[in-house]
């Protein structure tokens, strides 16, 4: 074939590829929106962000190992508007000894929503127990400064041994905690009751466990959400976002066994946070960092 045919040949294949690849960055650009950034120093290890059930355009985000018991409510954009802060553990130099998730659901009191607090981070394996702290959200807390809550604790055992967790989430159809341990290349799943009495101490009860493809530690699994209507889940690693879509009121655990799918998703520096949006048509991610960006992201 001579020089002057291969060219005409190649020239639209290679139109065709550029045009291809244009769309595609615009179709990815319109699926993630950098909504803001995280705007106060205080913020700089961000390892949970959940949203509101009460207060609208609020998330509730917090640092890991390192900080006090506290917790921020910020807008979508990443303005800090609170800082809540709760009585941790009074064995705790800081009341607090790795917090690495929150969720958000319901509690004791019907018609009133919870934020949960979870400090389940044990990069050595050593703790005895887990401990959740639940505190009831209030409309004043849109209000800025500082502000003092009442949280009730509850204390959580594996039955299994210890093991690291960087993953709590809120099933608000079976009234259940669930956790994802995070380093085995092949992560378990617990579950335990929602309901429970202030400093209860339970055992939670194993569940499945969970194999994701890729290398570590860039699969370990740091972050998890349920849609508000618990008709969705979310579990997120390092690089990737995995989500799935919750068949009538099955169990949880079961869902999370099929196939999911894996949403575009912008890689963060330390992504160990993700949360729905009240309405569960999209959700944010943010990572460890000061002033690190918010992601947002259409469900698929």
């Amino acid at each position: 074939m001579s020089r002057a045919k291969k060219i005409k040949i190649l020239v639209p294949i290679i139109f065709l590829l550029f045009v291809g690849a244009f769309a595609r960055h615009r179709y990815l650009a319109h699926q993630i929106i950098q909504s803001g950034k995280l705007n106060d120093k205080a913020m700089d290890e961000i390892s949970g962000i959940a949203a509101s059930g009460i207060n609208k355009d609020v998330y509730y985000v917090h640092n890991d190992s390192g900080d006090t018991s506290r917790f921020f409510a910020i807008s979508p954009d990443g303005k800090l508007i609170s800082t809540l802060y709760y009585k941790g553990g009074v064995k705790e130099r800081l009341g607090a000894i790795d917090c690495e998730d929150i969720a958000v659901g319901p509690g004791p009191l019907r018609n009133k929503s919870y934020v949960y607090v979870g400090d389940i981070g044990d990069n050595q394996a050593v703790r005895k127990y887990l401990t959740i702290y639940r505190v009831q959200e209030q409309p004043g807390w849109t209000k800025g400064g500082n502000i003092d809550v009442t949280a009730v604790p509850i204390h959580l055992k594996y039955p299994d041994g210890p093991r690291d967790a960087e993953t709590l989430m809120v099933d608000p159809i079976q009234k259940l905690f669930y956790i994802i341990a995070k380093r085995t290349d092949t992560v378990r799943v617990y579950t335990a009751p929602l309901g429970y009495k202030p400093n209860d101490t339970v055992t939670m009860t194993y569940r499945t466990k969970l194999f994701f493809k890729g290398y570590k530690p860039f699969k370990w699994i740091t972050a998890g959400d349920i849609s508000k209507d618990g008709t969705q889940v979310l579990v997120k690693s390092y690089e990737k976002i995995y989500y799935w879509k919750r068949k009538d009121n099955e169990p949880v655990w079961q869902t999370l066994q099929r196939t999911p799918a894996e949403p575009n998703y912008q890689q963060e520096k330390q992504g160990e946070a993700i949360s729905f949006t009240p309405d569960g048509r999209g959700f944010y991610t943010v990572s460890e960092g000061v002033f690190s960006p918010i992601y947002y992201y259409k469900v698929p």
